[in-house]
């Protein structure tokens, strides 16, 4: 993690005078703190929204009862020209007053967890307790803080807002909602995530990953009548092998995992069939097809030993790429990490910049729009695993950031111009 001190954007003098200048006025702005305040009130309602949420199993290809759900939820709060697209996202509009950017806000709607997985929350001792309970509840929940406090308090925004509940964030989902928004969307102007927990830290680094299913096969056979065959397993344990041997870098950062092997029918059998699932990742584009290259060197390598091994070409391996995840960066002074850093500094908090994280925002860094991720608000643990836990602690101070960000950027009828540009229009 890079704290803000060491970031670029520790000290207040060093944003920029345009951003001090909008969040100061955004700050003495009546209607705006009414926003603010509504929010801090809104608390136990979206504490509410959020264990509501969390109880509608939304596994990762399967997301479309909370995606229904969530519709109705945006089309209560009157936003206009809500609907559901062909991946499974939904989404609506907050029309802005006059020509200004788009912005798209969204918090992803699945889970990690399968179809089964108990998703009923418990509470115990102000601790709430689920599957999912705050990756990604919370930042959905907050969502619905964030445009209640525009149209309870009817504060207008210049420019266009699209708020969204987005599919397949999570795992082999491979950010194919958000990739489907913006191959679909091309005026999109700016990119915020709502995703887990807190109100002090801004992503706006993206890791990268690749991921592949690699399937050796072969004739198979007793272990012993058939001695001589070549092996599937024994072809992918070369593999597994060769990979775990390469050297990668520290900076950047380049990391890899074979993290899931299958195959074989029996103790007595030569295996005629292996799986195994490899994740890659990196904070550079270039580091990660490095390293990419070799691993797909070593897999054909392995193929070629195994069979030379037992004087036979009968085993075959088919690589299928199953995971891409883009890398990319921006700069500290970049207008929305500068607008969310004056938010969480408006509300009193340090904003901590993190680094390189693999979110919905890598899709948007790596084709050059603006981008970050924040926090829903409130704390808690063990994410990704059944005993997710969330305490609502100043949660509020969430949905208020997220607010201020969006206001900065898209600007306030009657109150200041946008901050993010319009790209190419």
């Amino acid at each position: 993690m890079v704290h803000c001190n060491d970031s670029g954007l520790g000290r207040d003098s060093e944003l920029s005078p345009g951003i001090k200048s909008t969040y100061e006025t955004l700050m003495s702005n009546d209607t705006v703190i009414r926003g603010l305040d509504f929010m801090m009130a809104d608390d136990e309602r979206t504490l509410n929204d959020q264990i509501a949420i969390c109880e509608i199993p939304a596994p990762t290809f399967d997301e479309r009862v909370r995606g229904r759900y969530y519709m109705e939820r945006l089309s209560e709060l009157d936003l206009d020209c809500v609907e559901m697209d062909s991946a499974g996202n939904v989404f609506g509009l907050l029309e802005g007053s006059a020509d200004g950017p788009k912005l798209l806000v969204a918090a992803h709607l699945d889970t990690v967890f399968p179809e089964g997985t108990d998703v009923k929350v418990a509470c115990k001792h102000q601790m709430y307790c689920a599957p999912g309970i705050g990756d990604n509840s919370r930042g959905l929940a907050s969502l619905l803080s964030v445009i209640r406090g525009f149209t309870e308090t009817h504060v207008k925004p210049v420019g266009n807002v699209i708020f969204c509940g987005n599919v397949g964030e999570e795992g082999l989902g491979d950010l194919a909602g958000v990739k489907a928004l913006f191959r679909n969307n091309t005026d999109i102007d700016g990119f915020i995530a709502v995703d887990g927990l807190g109100s002090r830290d801004i992503v706006y680094l993206a890791t990268g990953s690749r991921r592949y299913e690699v399937t050796y096969r072969g004739p198979g056979g007793h272990s012993f009548g058939a001695f001589g065959v070549p092996s599937a397993i024994h072809a992918m344990g070369r593999a597994i092998g060769k990979i775990a041997d390469l050297k990668t870098p520290t900076n950047p950062k380049v990391t890899f995992t074979v993290g899931m092997v299958s195959g074989g029918t029996s103790v007595n059998s030569i295996a005629a069939e292996a799986t195994m699932l490899i994740d890659m990742r990196a904070n550079a584009t270039g580091g990660l097809s490095e390293f990419e290259a070799k691993a797909l060197e070593a897999i054909e390598l392995a193929k070629d030993e195994e069979n030379a091994r037992w004087q036979s070409d009968s085993i075959t391996v088919h690589v299928k790429l199953i995971g891409d995840r883009p890398a990319g960066s921006q700069a500290t002074d970049s207008v929305i990490v500068q607008a969310a850093y004056a938010s969480i500094q408006a509300l009193g908090n340090t904003p901590n910049l993190e680094g390189p994280h693999s979110t919905d925002a890598n899709v948007p860094i790596a084709l050059g729009i603006p981008a970050i991720c924040l926090g829903g608000g409130g704390r808690g643990g063990n994410a990704h695993s059944p005993d997710e836990w969330y305490e609502n602690v100043d949660a509020y101070l969430g949905p208020q950031s997220i607010f201020l960000t969006i206001l900065g950027l898209v600007g306030v009828e009657g109150v200041c111009d946008p901050i993010l540009p319009q790209r190419g229009r």
